[in-house]
């Protein structure tokens, strides 16, 4: 029997039981299509040559309120959605989720006299599932990334949706293919990555590049036996022009790394964000060395991110993109401001998240979490008590009387929650800088300056305890305030100098958005790769691979 609830069996009965009253005669093929959705709604599963029925639900009530009549009777109709399955490969998806092989086969066999009704009837469930199935993977994305993270906020919404009412819709419009595309995210960065995975896919398809040895350091104006690979590898990426005259023998000595090979490993470095040196060492020859079918998947991977994270995108707002340690301040098109940033190590990873910016603090207090407490203050502190001291914190009672340290057994304590609060006073050595940007969210995590400006010097940045530092804070500042008349270069400069802890409100929020890019197509339209620090890409391809299933969605915006 089905799982399904007894009250959606019921509401299915009694619709059908209306729709036979007000329909008259019932054709043999809407009998077939009738039985068939009867079976899916009693047995809460149908299976149709091996190809699993997945969209139950949508196919029930779309056919239970047509009176079981045919919706897929326009050729025109199944054209196009073929043609969309075939395109999905595409956006990183796999045409057999959506019965690719099946549906091709069963197509000319429609066209036969001997057709039964009921393999009509299997061809019209099938199609039915297909375009739900894919509409759903190119407007919700296919991982669930709460399988990743419970505490994730990102949730697709789709205010009162009504599956059955907006397929009947799509297919009378007599331009499915048209209808299915304005699924996709109509974000210009999502087109770019998609465009970039065609570009990848055709390297494919020529071989690749050939995988450089590891080695010394590789430097500019040197003779090394590995220099004819290195060339063919930035010749494959796009970073190095080809010749001219690709016939033509090489002028001069082929081991030598010259100035045209300088500029082309300049380019591939910056797209990696490595530092644009030209000096082809580890960090260089490792990413020289990752092959195209990896490259392929992290453009899979980010185009599915993609679809989760690239609708209702406000016209002004600030993103972090957590692998690429870099954040961005964006009207429309428009970058006006960037930044390099720090963000959590492996071990302390920053969130994604989507919220808004409220309020940001001038010269702040820094208030020690309990999770640093417990990982980096306690095991010095029970060793020796002054050791908070020395890093510049106050230790703070209950009555909010700063104590003496030494004062107090912290062999006593274990975890994070302690009877204190630690505290440091603003100040140019405060941990937080001179300014703090903060936004409502659970991980007790903001944006800020910070006292430890050459770790932004470094490629790889994740080395905060989750917060993100800044670079550019105070730009940041004057952008968000957007009151030039009262906070601009010169009255923030006056404030810092002050040192008194000043709250100030924003105008207007701003939409802060924390996400995860290992990919990407930056405005000069030059795609980027980053390593995944967080080893989110691995797990995140395993399940785009899965077999096609779906997962719950809120159908408004509460969270």
């Amino acid at each position: 029997m089905s799982n399904r609830p007894a009250s959606i069996l019921w509401l299915l009965l009694l619709s059908w039981a209306a729709v036979a009253s007000a329909r008259g005669e019932t054709t043999p093929l809407s009998a077939a299509i009738e039985a068939r959705v009867a079976t899916t709604v009693n047995q809460g599963e149908l299976s149709i040559r091996g190809q699993a029925i997945a969209a139950t639900s949508v196919i029930a009530d779309f056919y239970t309120r047509r009176g079981f009549a045919p919706a897929w009777t326009d050729p025109r109709n199944v054209d196009d959605l073929l043609r969309a399955i075939v395109d999905s490969a595409d956006d990183g998806l796999s045409p057999a989720d959506y019965h690719l092989a099946t549906l091709a086969q069963m197509r000319p066999e429609m066209r036969l006299p001997d057709t039964t009704d009921f393999e009509r009837a299997d061809f019209e469930l099938l199609l039915t599932d297909a375009i739900v199935r894919l509409g759903y993977h190119l407007w919700f994305g296919k991982v669930d990334p709460q399988r990743f993270s419970s505490s994730w906020n990102l949730s697709r919404t789709w205010p009162g949706l009504d599956a059955a009412a907006e397929l009947e819709a799509v297919l009378a419009t007599g331009q499915l293919y048209r209808q299915i595309a304005r699924a996709r995210p109509a974000h210009p960065f999502y087109a770019a990555l998609r465009s970039e995975l065609a570009k990848m896919r055709r390297v494919a398809l020529a071989g690749g590049w050939p995988e450089l040895s590891a080695g010394p350091t590789l430097e500019p104006g040197a003779s090394d036996a590995r220099v004819p690979v290195l060339r063919e590898v930035l010749l494959a990426t796009g970073d190095l022009d080809a010749p001219l005259r690709p016939e033509a023998p090489s002028a001069g000595d082929p081991l030598l790394y010259d100035a045209a090979l300088l500029e082309a490993v300049k380019r591939f470095q910056q797209r990696m964000g490595l530092g644009a040196d030209g000096r082809v060492g580890s960090g260089t020859q490792a990413e020289l060395r990752v092959p195209v079918e990896d490259r392929i998947r992290q453009l899979r991977v980010n185009l599915d991110r993609g679809r989760v994270l690239l609708y209702q995108i406000p016209e002004e707002f600030l993103v972090v993109n957590i692998a690429g340690a870099e954040a961005a301040y964006l009207r429309g098109d428009e970058v006006l401001w960037r930044s390099r940033v720090q963000v959590g190590t492996p071990y302390r990873e920053t969130p994604e998240y989507r919220s808004e910016l409220t309020y940001l603090v001038f010269n702040p207090t820094w208030t020690v979490p309990p999770t640093i407490i417990r990982n980096d203050i306690l095991p010095a502190a029970r060793r020796d008590p002054y050791s908070i001291t020395r890093r510049g914190l106050n230790v703070i009672d209950s009555t909010g009387a700063i104590i003496d340290p030494g004062s107090v057994d912290w062999t006593r304590f274990s975890t994070g929650h302690i009877p204190y609060t630690l505290r440091q006073d603003p100040g140019p050595s405060n941990a937080l800088g001179r300014v703090k940007f903060m936004f409502p969210n659970p991980y007790n995590v903001y944006l800020h300056d910070t006292p430890s400006k050459s770790l932004f010097d470094k490629d790889t940045r994740t080395t905060s305890s989750g917060c993100v530092r800044v670079q550019q804070p105070f730009e940041l500042a004057k952008l968000l305030l957007d009151d030039p008349g009262n906070w601009n270069e010169a009255t923030i400069a006056a404030t810092i100098a002050r040192g008194d802890i000043q709250n100030v409100t924003l105008r207007r929020r701003v939409p802060i958005i924390l996400a995860y890019w290992t990919a990407w197509v930056d405005p000069e339209g030059v795609v980027n790769f980053r390593r995944d620090v967080y080893g989110r890409d691995a797990a995140w391809a395993k399940a785009l691979d899965e077999p096609f299933s779906f997962r719950r969605q809120p159908l408004s915006d509460e969270r």
